[in-house]
This record gives structure tokens, sequence and C-alpha cells, in this order.
């Protein structure tokens, strides 16, 4: 699903401003790196932007911080795996900490999944 002009240059900018997390997954996956899976990073998919996603997996990537253990945002995370879901897409989501702390743990968790 394409973005809106909007959606395009705000995922853009994202692009720009990745967290640590994000930077050290997104040299992991590009490339086909993984599995040979092309993946993109930072792509509108509906309403949403995710951080990575496979279009060819049907497979979304998420990388969440710490504000997304309040409770709104949680329930805005919910959602949006709802609506991704019922698009077809399989959702995997980590922590940051989960990211820096344990890339190769997390990797394998992908790898699974793409298997």
């Amino acid at each position: 699903m394409k973005g809106t002009r909007n959606e395009l240059a705000f995922a853009r900018r994202l692009r720009l401003q990745q967290t640590d997390a994000e930077k050290a997954l997104w040299t992991r996956l590009r490339q086909r790196q993984l599995e040979n899976v092309k993946f993109r990073r930072q792509q509108p998919i509906g309403q949403y932007i995710v951080d990575f996603v496979s279009f060819e997996r049907k497979l979304v990537i998420e990388i969440d911080g710490s504000q997304h253990n309040r409770e709104k945002v949680n329930d805005r995370d919910e959602q949006r795996t709802t609506c991704l879901k019922e698009g077809g897409y399989q959702v995997l989501r980590f922590w940051n900490n989960e990211v820096l702390l344990n890339l190769e743990g997390v990797l394998e968790g992908i790898r699974e999944t793409l298997r």
C-alpha cells in the first residue's frame, strides 16, 4: 500500500532519525542479509508507518521504546497490530533494549518466523 505524499515525507524524516536499536537491526536486515528476504524501513502501510517490513513475506517488525509501556500508547499499538494483521501482515515486536543487548536473539526470532 502506498502512502500519501505527506506520509512518504514523514517516513523519509523517520529514516534520518532512527533510534540506536533501529540502526543496529537495520544493519543486519538490509540488502537481503537475513534469509535472503528484502526488508524496507520506515514504510507506510495504510495509515501507519512501520519500522521494518518485508512486503514479499508480509512481515512487519516494530521496535518499541519505553514510551510503549504506557497504557494509552499500548492500546494504540494493539489497534495498529490488529489493523496490520487484518491486512494479512504478521507483526513482531521487540523492545529497544532487547535489540541492543541481544541482537543475535532478536535475529533468531525473526529467522524462525521467516522459516
